[in-house]
């Protein structure tokens, strides 16, 4: 592998974490929104994000980036870039999971811990901001970055309908033209594993963590 090769494979890899980076940015964004209407006490609310969430993880991602690239141009709203479309699909891919992963932690605060907070007198957004959520935080940090790492991974989708130029896309490029999927995909598996695997062991030591912290 020459350094110009090499070269063009770690400016895949920064388009990698740059696409993760806004989609976990975004999602985030989201994700809290979707949490909080799936613990709203109007049900409507409930049922009307329920719906979304079945939808958005019912619907393969590789569909959604599609929607999200040509969609805007078919319905007379002009092009997006490879970039935005990529980053719009795995916001609302990601959303309805973490919304799902935030919503079971929001409601694994201690039943004595909201009705501590109602006795205060606190409306209901401060008992969320000032009692629940900062608890909620402590047990979803190791999920949550967990998830992340699904995120990373699945940018390689975003070459495949839209040839975003990520990490994947780059090692097909190069190896469409030398013939060397051994050299090239196998340098491309190792730079995400580089990315993934720190995700990883620091998911299980923030796990570790908050069953310390519990014990």
């Amino acid at each position: 592998m020459t350094p110009q090769q090499l070269t063009y494979l770690l400016e895949g890899a920064l388009g990698t974490v740059e696409l993760a980076v806004l989609s976990l940015i975004f999602s985030g964004i989201a994700g809290l929104i979707v949490a909080l209407a799936r613990v709203s006490p109007r049900r409507a609310v409930r049922i009307a994000v329920g719906g979304y969430i079945q939808v958005i993880q019912g619907t393969p991602l590789l569909v959604l980036m599609g929607l999200c690239f040509y969609g805007p141009n078919i319905a007379g709203f002009g092009s997006v870039s490879a970039l935005g479309a990529a980053t719009l699909a795995m916001t609302i891919y990601s959303s309805a999971f973490l919304g799902e992963i935030w919503r079971g932690c929001i409601q694994a605060v201690h039943k004595s811990q909201w009705e501590a907070a109602e006795c205060l007198a606190l409306s209901r957004w401060q008992r969320m901001r000032l009692v629940v959520l900062p608890q909620a935080l402590r047990i979803a940090t190791p999920p949550t970055v967990g998830f992340m790492v699904q995120i990373v991974k699945n940018t390689s989708i975003a070459s495949l309908v839209i040839g975003f130029a990520e990490l994947s896309y780059n090692a097909k490029v190069l190896n469409n033209s030398t013939f060397q999927p051994f050299v090239y995909f196998g340098a491309a598996a190792l730079l995400y594993f580089a990315m993934c695997y720190p995700l990883s062991r620091w998911s299980r030591v923030l796990e570790r963590s908050l069953r310390a912290g519990r014990g």
